[in-house]
């Protein structure tokens, strides 16, 4: 919704996926480290078997996370200097920014939030079994931090349509002039 509204959205799942991709170093580096049980049948990355391996294996998780993130965080600064002296609302997706730690010289945090009981429901609806759901939400930091790191909370608890008024509300909070100098590279 904030790409429709002019938005540059930097997507750290879809860097994710392009550093693991077939041909590249991550995806050798990948298989090398968890097998061919990680390759699905045509070729590419199978990522529920993957996702079985270190889900309940904090080692594996650490390890696939070692072969990840470091191409994400290089293409994020990449696509933040090409940013860089713009006026473009930036936005950057990135599932896990509170568990990292890390800091991308963000003017603030936006957290897209649900109880964890709808949360569950939605993956259940999009085929996931329960029990993997359950343990993959687990392995998440918990709701309540997520929330304490948050500048700003949009609420998914209900249907989509909800999500439409408060998107508009930020959108108008991040473009609208203010008497403070925006800093250069400034990111929401």
């Amino acid at each position: 919704m904030l790409a429709a509204r002019g938005a540059v959205v930097i997507d750290a799942d879809q860097l994710a996926r392009d550093a693991v991709a077939v041909g590249t170093v991550g995806f050798a580096a990948v298989v090398d480290r968890f097998g061919p049980g990680a390759v699905a049948a045509d070729g590419t990355l199978d990522r529920r078997a993957l996702a079985g391996l270190v889900f309940d294996d904090p080692a594996a998780l650490a390890d696939l996370n070692a072969i990840v993130h470091p191409p994400v965080r290089a293409a994020i600064a990449d696509r933040l200097a090409e940013l860089a002296g713009t006026d473009h609302v930036v936005v950057l997706e990135i599932p896990l920014l509170v568990e990292s730690g890390r800091s991308y010289g963000q003017s603030a945090v936006i957290v897209v939030d649900c109880p964890e009981e709808v949360a569950l429901r939605r993956l259940v609806g999009r085929g996931m079994d329960e029990a993997d759901a359950r343990r993959r939400m687990a392995a998440q930091l918990s709701r309540a931090d997520r929330l304490a790191a948050a500048d700003l909370v949009i609420d998914n608890s209900g249907p989509v349509e909800a999500l439409e008024p408060q998107v508009a509300a930020l959108w108008d909070r991040l473009t609208r002039p203010c008497d403070i100098e925006r800093r250069q590279g400034d990111v929401f």
